[in-house]
């Protein structure tokens, strides 16, 4: 059985449904499905070689699926695994994500950026070449800020212990000058309304994911028309509380499977 053509997205958690949210935006009518491999969250600690295999095996299963264009909606796995993932399936589109450094440097009034990371995303070889290409004569500054993840996840950006971890991480940035900080983690634009409270107005995020969305609208086969379809929803982790997330995150009631 031939299945309805479908846009991919896969994370290691909660974090590419700021994706999937502009996705679902800009193109309602195009069914998408979603993977959330939160049983092994989180990918920004482990090494690249296993981060690529879970992306395969996601990418392998989102096929299956019908996925005509798949969005790698994880810094993490796009910087360990977007190349890799292009070569191994040629006849299948990939959007991956990369720190918006760019836009951030352009829109700067300071010449200071603070970028948001993962340790994967920012040891990458595609943030260094970011870098090198865009801020040769500007000033970046990286935070690792793993604890980030989690908070998302756990949505207790509300506590105190987590508004304290939050301002460690964006104040040191803020207090260099930095007039823009780049959410360069899926999961951080969840954190964004406390990092921007703590951070103050002045203080600019930049989040890729509405470019994101665009760039798998032009990489949708132009001779396909989009069926009607549910849009489908899985994690390799505990169900219920995903479908919970889906209802406060994005705003959506629908029905999870487990992903083996």
């Amino acid at each position: 059985m031939v299945l309805p053509p479908k846009i991919g997205v896969f994370d290691s958690g909660i974090g590419g449904l700021s994706v999937l949210r502009e996705i679902h935006r800009l193109l309602p009518n195009h069914p998408t499905v979603y993977v959330a491999d939160q049983a092994n969250l989180p990918y920004g600690t482990r090494p690249v070689t296993e981060i690529q295999a879970f992306s395969d095996r996601i990418t392998r299963f989102l096929i299956d699926q019908g996925a005509v264009v798949i969005v790698i909606a994880c810094n993490t796995a796009s910087a360990a695994s977007l190349e890799y993932l292009r070569a191994k399936y040629p006849d299948t589109p990939f959007v991956g994500m990369e720190p918006a450094v760019k836009p951030a440097l352009e829109a700067s009034k300071t010449g200071v950026v603070g970028v948001l990371s993962t340790r994967a995303t920012a040891e990458g070889s595609l943030y260094k070449r970011l870098l090198k290409r865009y801020a040769e004569d500007k000033r970046v500054i990286t935070q690792v800020a793993p604890d980030l993840v989690r908070i998302a996840e756990e949505q207790s950006q509300r506590t105190l212990a987590s508004q304290n971890t939050i301002k460690n991480y964006i104040c040191p940035m803020i207090d260099a000058g930095a007039d823009h900080i780049v959410l360069a983690c899926t999961h951080f634009p969840f954190l964004a309304e406390t990092i921007q409270e703590i951070a103050g107005q002045a203080i600019h995020l930049v989040d890729p994911s509405p470019a994101v969305a665009r760039q798998a609208s032009r990489l949708w086969p132009a001779d396909l028309e989009p069926e009607p379809e549910l849009n489908a929803y899985y994690t390799s982790g505990d169900t219920a509380n995903f479908k919970q997330l889906l209802r406060v995150l994005i705003d959506v009631e629908a029905s999870v499977t487990h992903f083996l």
